[in-house]
């Protein structure tokens, strides 16, 4: 099973399982709000992405942990801010059912977004 991970607000979460799919593209960004695609991450990119998108944010955010083989909207692998960097984008809503685990992700003792690896979201 591959897997991408996308960080998420709880709230959001929770509002996304009521309407039957998820389309947050990124903080304060929805498909609904004329983003194309939603982003994701691999476990070594999401504490990159979170230091920087994140960076003023105090409460616990969560992890949508995906399986890319479930997803029912196209997924590709792009750097498109020509950064050197590819990231999984989403091109759609998120299904609910390639959502496999929710993880909390919380700052770490140096006030920091902790770093993720693999072996933690397998």
């Amino acid at each position: 099973m591959a897997t991408i991970l996308h960080i998420a607000f709880p709230d959001q979460w929770e509002a996304a399982k009521q309407a039957g799919c998820y389309r947050w593209s990124t903080r304060g960004k929805s498909l609904d709000d004329g983003a194309t695609f939603i982003h994701a991450s691999r476990p070594e990119q999401v504490a990159m992405v979170a230091n920087f998108v994140y960076a003023d944010v105090r409460q616990p955010l969560c992890l949508l942990v995906i399986d890319t083989e479930r997803l029912v909207s196209a997924l590709c692998d792009e750097d498109l801010d020509a950064i050197g960097i590819s990231f999984p984008h989403i091109y759609g809503p998120l299904n609910l059912d390639a959502v496999v685990d929710v993880r909390p992700y919380e700052r770490a003792a140096d006030g920091r977004w902790p770093e993720v690896t693999a072996e933690a979201v397998s």
